[in-house]
């Protein structure tokens, strides 16, 4: 015997298909084995997938990459959002999540997924010899909250970025990664994002790195509200506010596919 499981596939941080960062989003109505989620996740080969379980007055959350289960993870929380509002018709323009990370909110405006994450501001510390010597340019500063934070001199330097994977992935930093990031030319800050050890090297776009970006810029721009590309091959945008303890991160979303698995009882 095998159950049926409905599925989405949406791209977030865009409005346009084929750009932003694909997630999976698979609505359970309880909990599957650990290790049958990350079965699941591996199969579908996207960046994230998030699992939701509805429960009376909330919805239980979980991401999952092909590799491990996360502890946060912004465009996967916006497609699970997307799909709620989108396709199964959840009548709230504000929803809240249960996860690792404690309560995540999402409210929607006009379009906007605007996710409440906890504020991760980083401090500054050195740079381990194996993400140094992986990079073609070197960074002027280096913090670190839960990811490392690398700035760079300007937003052409983190377009020519090259990391060599053979060195990178001889550090483990477990559910964190590294982020690249300078000033923006027609946005307040760039960034890309890397995950050492992973299936997947480059984060299209990662909401989570700007629960320590947004405190970052803010502070050094002297700016609550801000925008932001992640300039990955696919792209994607991003609208950032610095909330002292907490960061607004918003963008759009755009459903690029809906069907059905199957998996043995």
């Amino acid at each position: 015997m095998s159950e049926k499981i409905k599925i989405y596939q949406i791209d977030a941080f865009t409005n346009e298909l084929f750009k932003g960062n694909p997630a999976c989003v698979v609505s359970l109505s309880k909990w599957l084995d650990d290790k049958i989620l990350l079965k699941i996740a591996r199969e579908n080969a996207v960046p994230e997938t998030a699992f939701f379980v509805k429960k009376q007055n909330s919805i239980h959350l979980r991401w999952f990459t092909p590799d491990i289960e996360m502890d946060l993870c912004g465009h996967a929380t916006l497609a699970a959002a997307h799909c709620l509002v989108e396709h199964l018709e959840i009548n709230s323009n504000k929803i809240r999540f249960e996860t690792l990370s404690g309560p995540l909110k999402v409210s929607v405006e006009n379009g906007i997924y605007f996710l409440d994450f906890p504020s991760r501001p980083p401090k500054k510390t050195k740079l381990p010899d194996s993400i140094y010597n992986s990079l073609n340019i070197t960074p002027i500063e280096v913090f670190k909250a839960r990811d490392y934070l690398l700035l760079f001199e300007n937003e052409q330097q983190i377009r020519d970025l090259k990391v060599n994977r053979v060195t990178f992935d001889q550090i483990n930093l477990g559910t964190g990664g590294v982020i690249m990031t300078s000033k923006g030319k027609n946005v307040d800050f760039v960034s890309r994002f890397f995950t050492p050890q992973a299936t997947l090297l480059e984060d299209p776009v990662t909401g989570s790195a700007h629960c320590t970006l947004i405190p970052f810029w803010a502070n050094r721009l002297q700016k609550q509200k801000m925008n932001a590309l992640q300039l990955s091959q696919r792209g994607g945008k991003l609208i950032c506010e610095e909330m002292d303890k907490r960061v607004l991160i918003g963008g759009e979303a755009r459903t690029y596919l809906e069907g059905h698995f199957f998996i043995d009882k």
